[in-house]
């Protein structure tokens, strides 16, 4: 006869309830984990999309005022207090800001209006229709932008965006993302 020796009945039913016990203890923080977890990537997509918004219309004011010729008219307007902006700048190079077709027009506007940040291409002025949605705002609500620019004697003046946003029904966790460019060509 050989002599075995192995855990017995009692000390494996111990052994499953103390490991049931912790399961349940960790399983208990999993979905504030994931929950956590989650925040976390919205907050990180809210933060990339506003970026994404500020770096690109700093760009468009960056290119306001370039001509290849004479150009007639007013490089930026600021309306709405700042919380408008339309900039036109010579694409094609041809030494003149056209205007229509609208396709082709080079006038660029931003605005903020009902909680979107909207875009038009060939704007004239910050009123009326045919203005694109660049946000949504079931999803991104956009509490904040404005356009300001600071004239410096002897140099090019700075063009400052403020942008602030927050997710649609959690408007207390807002993102604010300033960015600052110098306008060469005003």
């Amino acid at each position: 006869m050989l002599n075995q020796r192995g855990f017995s009945l009692t000390e494996v039913l111990i052994a499953m309830a103390i490991s049931s016990i912790l399961l349940l203890c960790t399983a208990r923080f999993l979905p504030g984990l994931q929950r956590a977890i989650l925040m976390q990537e919205q907050q990180q997509e809210l933060e990339e999309a506003i970026w994404q918004r500020a770096t690109a219309i700093g760009k468009q004011l960056q290119r306001a005022g370039y001509c290849a010729g004479l150009c007639q008219g007013q490089a930026l307007t600021l309306g709405r207090d700042g919380h408008c902006v339309i900039m036109q700048w010579d694409a094609n190079s041809n030494g003149r800001w056209e205007s229509s077709p609208s396709t082709e027009a080079e006038q660029t506007g931003y605005r903020l209006e009902a909680g979107a940040l909207e875009t038009q291409r060939g704007a004239t002025n910050c009123e009326g229709k045919g203005w694109e949605k660049l946000t949504e705002p079931e999803s991104i609500w956009v509490t904040q932008f404005t356009v300001s620019k600071t004239d410096h004697p002897g140099f090019a003046p700075e063009l400052n965006i403020a942008l602030d946003a927050a997710r649609a029904g959690r408007l207390t966790e807002s993102f604010q993302a300033r960015w600052r460019v110098t306008g060469f060509n005003l």
